[in-house]
């Protein structure tokens, strides 16, 4: 497969990295001369510097023969422009667009993207899926990090295991999961002293590690309180910054109960006032610099159970969790861009960390993705992902039981869901045609677990 990436940041490097070490030919174009260089230099992909909606420029970059073209450029207009001059001139196949703006996604259900008007054939929309991301991670507050899957049947779990009675500290897994006559839940990736791996029988658990679990939705209080995590689902709730996050997340938690104090504080006046006309009387709005002390005793942030930190500065985000923190608050759900701050993060008592790269190319490569895999999370971009995947007639996963079948190391199938019912499998459990599985698969063995589900079937050559 042939693929041309818009923009060379974060994400636009991340996502040809990916591409390009499952063999893909990725060519990346960006205005900025260093950021072409340096990917140039570090992976293998072909950098191309210009204007990524120009034709001359995307001629250059192989458009003619391209089968896809991801746009996650900064900007909106650039991202659109250049799905439509690939699609007009160049017949690219298919098309990704990163869009920010909100006018521009409320006109994708009007039928503007369309492919007789602008043709886009996904829209990535960070914003609001961090916004319902963050909303996910409300529902269970012990967890760090909560991604509904397989049609909210499935949910994958980040736990932090602390000292508060975790009930399989310290035991093998084995001796945990023999005990167990129906499991509530897979364990399915360890993140201890900054390694990742995928845990056998004989490991065991230990404070201070993060951990990966896969449960059925109806088993996620269990799963929480094995944990040592009773905490009750937040009802006075404070979100920093009045931004499309901010906003997107207080207007669904609105419409999800009535019952939940929210308070908004936002610095810019203008946009306090207009964001305050727009979510009408039933959300408090305050205006002025969430650092300042006497605001946040004014947003009574020291009563209330959670935080959301979502301004555009990874830096206030910070300082303002720890202070909320401090004043008494339980629990705190900070937005961060920067990777420079991933080992700053665990040791200043926030919570859980929202990345909005990590949620664009987690949907960017779902869709890069075809065959039998349908939905896919990544966890810690170096590590591997949680994927979802319909069993066809072509996967090997049918001809023994799971433990007769003799999976590779990097791959741990979770959960199952067949005929709507989720259940956590184990070796004697066959799988069947129709059924579907969540699987965590690293990166390394990412193309033999396609293999093994049938997938790469759907991987254009």
């Amino acid at each position: 497969m042939k693929v041309i990436v818009c923009g060379a940041g974060q994400v636009g490097t991340t996502i040809a990295r990916h591409l390009s070490t499952e063999g893909m030919n990725v060519t990346v174009i960006d205005l900025d001369e260093d950021q072409i260089r340096r990917v140039d230099e570090s992976y293998d992909v072909r950098g191309v510097v210009g204007h990524a909606s120009h034709p001359h420029v995307l001629a250059n970059a192989g458009a003619r023969d391209a089968d896809m073209l991801i746009a996650v450029t900064q900007s909106d207009e650039v991202n659109m422009v250049a799905c439509q001059v690939a699609y007009s001139l160049f017949g690219v196949k298919r098309r990704i667009a990163r869009l920010r703006h909100a006018g521009y996604l409320a006109q994708d259900k009007a039928g503007l993207y369309a492919a007789e008007h602008l043709p886009i054939d996904v829209i990535i929309s960070p914003e609001i899926q961090v916004a319902e991301g963050i909303s996910h991670r409300l529902r269970a507050p012990g967890a760090f990090d909560m991604v509904p899957m397989a049609g909210n049947r499935v949910e994958l779990l980040g736990i932090h295991v602390d000292t508060g009675g975790c009930a399989i500290l310290d035991r093998r897994l084995a001796d945990w999961q023999d005990g167990e006559a129906s499991q509530p839940m897979s364990i399915v990736a360890i993140m201890r002293d900054g390694r990742s791996f995928v845990p056998d029988r004989d490991d065991r658990l230990q404070i201070g590690d993060d951990v990966y679990v896969i449960a059925p939705t109806a088993r996620v209080s269990e799963v929480m309180a094995l944990f040592g995590h009773r905490d009750k689902i937040a009802r006075q709730i404070v979100i920093v910054g009045a931004g499309n996050v901010g906003v997107h997340l207080a207007q669904k938690l609105r419409r999800a109960s009535r019952r939940i104090s929210i308070t908004l504080i936002e610095q810019n006046k203008a946009r306090a006032e207009a964001v305050a006309r727009e979510l009408g009387s039933g959300i408090i709005v305050l205006q002025g610099d969430a650092l300042d002390r006497d605001l946040l005793d004014e947003a009574q942030v020291g009563r209330a159970e959670t935080v959301v930190a979502v301004t555009n500065d990874d830096e206030t985000n910070i300082f303002v969790s720890v202070l909320a923190k401090q004043a008494g608050c339980r629990r705190a759900i900070t937005l961060v861009n920067k990777r420079t701050y991933e080992g700053l993060i665990p040791t200043l008592g926030i919570d859980a960390v929202v990345s909005p790269s990590a949620v664009t190319i987690s949907s960017v490569l779902r869709h890069v993705r075809r065959g039998s895999i349908t939905a896919l999370y990544t966890l810690r971009e170096d590590f591997g992902e949680v994927i979802e995947a319909d069993i066809t007639a072509a996967s090997r996963l049918l001809r023994a039981p799971l433990g007769m079948l003799g999976l590779p190391p990097g791959m741990r199938i979770g959960a199952v869901v067949r005929d709507g019912v989720a259940f956590v499998p184990n070796d004697d459990t066959q799988l069947q045609e129709g059924d579907q599985v969540i699987a965590l698969v690293t990166y390394s063995y990412l193309r033999l677990a396609e293999a093994w589900l049938g997938a790469e079937q759907g991987r254009k050559r």
